[in-house]
């Protein structure tokens, strides 16, 4: 192990069968990776969508390091086979820095915090809700640790 991973995201899993499948997938990570989450608050619902994603980008890109990649995960952004991201992966963990996405909140990420960012990936050009999200990102790092490692899972 030795190797870090960061996942910085809007907003608490609040549904049982959510937080099974996050701790299903954080147990299996961690015979490969350290993961490292932070959950920040959702920003307040009165604010306009545009706000609430300014505010919530804001305070995502405040809990980053100064050695951290920056990955913010947009259906925007580049989509990825298993494989291509089990590559990327092992390229991100191979540099000096750590692999750092970014889960935005309903509305998504700012301009100003994509511009930022060393990368921009997409789990699905869906709408996928956010909770469903952050299980995918630890189900596709679990598969990329498998993929990596020469396990089986990945068939």
């Amino acid at each position: 192990m030795g190797k870090r991973i960061a996942i910085l995201a809007v907003g608490k899993l609040k549904s049982g069968f959510w937080k099974q499948a996050a701790e299903h997938y954080r147990e299996k990570i961690a015979k490969y990776y350290y993961l490292q989450e932070t959950v920040i608050r959702d920003a307040p619902g009165h604010l306009s969508p545009e706000d609430r994603a300014g505010r919530e980008s804001a305070e995502l890109r405040k809990k980053c390091g100064p050695r951290d990649t920056i990955i913010c995960l947009d259906q925007r952004g580049t989509a990825l086979t298993s494989e291509e991201f089990a590559a990327q992966l092992r390229q991100w963990l191979e540099g000096p820095n750590t692999p750092c996405f970014l889960l935005g909140g309903a509305f998504g990420l700012s301009r100003e915090l994509f511009q930022a960012a060393e990368d921009r990936l997409s789990l699905s050009h869906l709408t996928l809700p956010h909770e469903l999200s952050r299980i995918l990102l630890l189900e596709q790092i679990y598969r990329a640790a498998t993929i990596n490692w020469g396990h089986p899972y990945h068939h």
